[in-house]
């Protein structure tokens, strides 16, 4: 799955948060502090990150342009 570009529940958009909290979770802080960081307070944005699976790589093989 590609992180969606809004909450499902609220709608805030949360899209541009994602390779930040990547970057804070690689540096060894733990995920409620990286979520706090990036400014993900409620608790429907918190678990679109925290539910999220990336899935792209699995993905890019069955993509149009990979063929």
């Amino acid at each position: 799955m590609i992180i969606p570009i809004r909450c499902f529940s609220c709608g805030t958009v949360i899209a541009h948060k994602w390779d930040e909290f990547n970057n804070k979770i690689a540096e060894g802080t733990s995920v409620d502090q990286a979520l706090d960081d990036v400014g993900l307070e409620r608790y429907c944005c918190r678990r679109m990150y925290v539910g999220h699976i990336d899935l792209i790589e699995e993905i890019v093989p069955f993509s149009a342009q990979h063929k």
